[in-house]
């Protein structure tokens, strides 16, 4: 494999190889990066012969070298190529670009960017760009509004893991702002919050009869975290069937995947909009749901590819050295190798995730082709609940790029304000269709198209219809 817009080779770590740099561009390219030690310009493999050592300057480097703090946007890990061992450091798109290497500030010297397969010094203009555009109300910026925090519960854990905290640990973890105040980061992980976690359970297929209504919180969120892993894990029950050869044992849902499920939706919450994740029970289904949309520096496609921007970082560094999380990025493929891409439902302010109860499918046939198609109806029906329609129609009907008036004429209306206003301009809103020259919109030329998202909710309608 060569070298490409998201693979940095390096033969070695030394006092040339500018590291930071090529961190820094990664950071600042929208889809992130990995750069492998241990393997040469040409892709061969030539293996690292320290590896602690190496990975350990490479950690320390990153860390003490870059702004704003890379800690959480990062991960060193060791792998085996070529039964030769070799080090690869993944590096997420950061949402407080541009970053840059310490030592030069935030000029054209200190700041990068990936261009193909080379990292770009920035001009002047682009990280002034880039500057205006920072994100200002990330959850490490907000001052909590408690400064009379503690936190045993998070030394606890981090001793169970044989990492023990000093007194520098608040500024560490990311805890406190650049002025020294406890943030919303430390609310989250101090013993005492308001922050309240639902497990609710409901009897039947929809939110009408309420049969329990579970809260953990007001604590750590990672004990939190650890009460809702625990309590879907023992709702998460297994049946057995005897066959003539075989006991088999069916859980309700893939419970790796589930995890992942949960932490992420944890994770990866909007806590800016003080909406904590929800954790649903149905007869069916579970369905697990998380304020915030996808992050601005990624589509779903990317998403689904497991390109990594943590919304919240900080977090992410903690549930890192907890070990709830393996790295970055793994979370949505270790989901997917279970449930397909149609169990996530997005919209502008939140994520949801369905997951059918296994149980309900036919005892002949489990396979994947099933779970994808009841998974397909749920979540068709719920965004659907969502979309109007007009814009639904219009969906249906796109198979090409075309122009307004060809779509106008094939749903025969007459009233060209009426079709921008009723159907185009909300399903281009929806994201389920895009202009094929965005720049000038009132272009004579101008034609529309279905986004990714828009050809797989076509697929979805399609797919329902067909199984009335």
């Amino acid at each position: 494999m060569s070298e490409t817009s998201r693979i940095e080779y390096k033969r070695e770590l030394n006092d040339k190889v500018e590291l930071e740099k090529e961190v820094v561009a990664f950071l600042n390219y929208k889809e992130g990066g990995s750069i492998y030690f241990g393997i040469d310009k040409s892709g061969k493999t030539v293996g690292v012969s320290d590896i602690d050592e190496t990975m350990l300057t490479i950690k320390n480097r990153i860390k003490d070298n870059i702004l704003p703090s890379a800690m959480g946007l990062f991960d060193v890990v060791e792998e085996r190529r070529d039964g030769l061992e070799i080090i690869r450091v993944i590096v997420a798109s950061g949402s407080e670009k541009p970053y840059y290497h310490k030592k030069y500030g935030m000029t054209p010297r200190g700041c990068f960017i990936r261009i193909g397969t080379a990292a770009e010094q920035m001009t002047q203009s682009m990280i002034d760009s880039l500057f205006s555009k920072r994100t200002r109300n990330s959850i490490g910026k907000i001052r909590s509004n408690r400064q009379d925090l503690t936190f045993e519960q998070l030394k606890i854990y981090y001793e169970g893991k044989g990492l023990p905290l000093n007194s520098k640990f608040a500024s560490n973890l990311g805890l406190q702002t650049e002025q020294g105040a406890y943030n919303y980061v430390g609310y989250l992980m101090a013993d005492n919050n308001a922050l309240s976690v639902k497990v609710a359970k409901y009897k039947g297929l929809n939110r009408i009869h309420l049969i329990e209504n579970n809260e953990y919180g007001y604590c750590s969120i990672v004990k939190a975290t650890k009460q809702v892993l625990d309590k879907i894990d023992l709702e998460n029950r297994t049946r057995s069937r005897i066959t003539s050869k075989d006991r088999i044992d069916t859980r309700m849902w893939n419970a790796i995947a589930i995890r992942e499920a949960v932490i992420n939706a944890i994770v990866h919450n909007d806590y800016t909009r003080e909406v904590p994740p929800k954790f649903e029970l149905f007869d069916d289904r579970i369905e697990i749901t998380s304020a915030g949309g996808l992050p601005e520096s990624l589509n779903e496609e990317e998403f689904f590819m497991g390109y990594s921007a943590p919304r919240n970082q900080e977090l992410m560094r903690i549930y890192k050295d907890l070990e709830l999380v393996e790295h970055l990025g793994s979370g949505v493929p270790r989901i997917l190798e279970t449930y397909s891409k149609e169990c996530f439902v997005f919209t502008e302010n939140f994520i949801r995730m369905v997951f059918p109860n296994a149980w309900n499918l036919n005892e002949e046939d489990k396979s994947n082709k099933q779970v994808t198609q009841q998974v397909t109806q749920q979540v068709t029906q719920q965004v659907t609940q969502q979309v109007t329609n007009e814009v639904i129609a219009l969906v249906l009907l796109m198979n090409q790029e075309q122009k307004r008036e060809e779509l106008q004429n094939l749903l025969a209306l007459k009233d060209r304000e009426n079709f921008r206003r009723s159907y185009l301009q909300p399903a281009i809103k929806e994201g389920f269709i895009e202009m094929t020259i965005p720049d000038k919109p009132n272009s004579r030329m101008q034609k529309y198209r279905l986004t990714t998202k828009g050809r797989e909710y076509q697929e979805l309608l399609r797919k329902e219809r067909g199984n009335k």
